[in-house]
């Protein structure tokens, strides 16, 4: 009978379980390797759940990139966790994910989110800047004002009272998503504003309309102001 390799590969307290398209971290991985766990790496997964963390008491360091994590991201308590990486993940919402951190990770000085919409770069995009990644900087730090490296940065003091006096005000704003019209919308495309009447504005069922206007103008290009000279006749 063949010897079956273990998906787990583990160094004292180090923990890695990359590369095995799990959705979910399996159960046990925390049955087993929770207690004493110091470091996980569950990169290159498609994890869209963290859940199964709950038993990782002692972690003080997890990296999660390359997986299928989204806005509706949620971490038990981590209270030992001093670095966290989420490169290459689906999120967008980040002021969403920087309070929930601050509420969950309350030692977080190391956190890394390169790849995710929500750090405005050339990895994500070619339309943003560095002044984009730095507006971004300075909101998280404003955030997690204990950082001491963002992405692949360390924090300078500078930087960090700059965050503190500006960064409230950098919040990176999502794009809005599109709303397709409907196939009624697409079948009966609205109409330009125009000032006739509602019955007249149908072009393929023009009739004429006569009205009285409610409004008269008498300033100075009102049409009673114009005089017309003999030469002009």
């Amino acid at each position: 009978m063949a010897h079956r390799e273990s998906p787990v590969v583990l160094n004292g307290t180090q923990i890695s379980y990359i590369g095995h398209d799990s959705k979910d971290i399996p159960h046990f991985l925390g049955e087993t390797y929770g207690k004493f766990a110091r470091r996980l790496d569950l990169s290159f997964n498609q994890l869209r759940s963290l859940a199964g963390l709950k038993m990782f008491t002692e972690l003080e360091e997890l990296v999660v990139d390359n997986n299928l994590l989204g806005n509706d991201l949620q971490l038990p308590r981590l209270p030992k966790l001093h670095t966290l990486t989420l490169n290459k993940n689906q999120l967008t919402d980040i002021e969403a994910l920087l309070e929930h951190l601050a509420d969950v990770t309350p030692l977080l000085e190391y956190l890394s989110l390169l790849g995710n919409e929500a750090c405005p770069n050339q990895l994500v995009s070619l339309d943003k800047d560095d002044d984009d990644y730095q507006r971004y900087r300075y909101f998280v730090l404003y955030k997690l004002p204990q950082l001491k490296f963002l992405d692949s940065r360390k924090v300078m003091k500078k930087e960090l009272m700059e965050a503190q006096a500006r960064g409230a005000f950098m919040k990176v704003v999502k794009p809005k998503l599109e709303v397709m019209p409907n196939e009624a919308e697409l079948e009966n495309p609205p109409l330009p504003y125009t000032p006739l009447p509602r019955g007249s504005r149908d072009a393929r069922n023009h009739k004429g309309v006569f009205a009285k206007c409610r409004y008269i103008y008498y300033g100075k290009h009102s049409e009673g102001n114009r005089f017309i000279r003999n030469d002009q006749l």
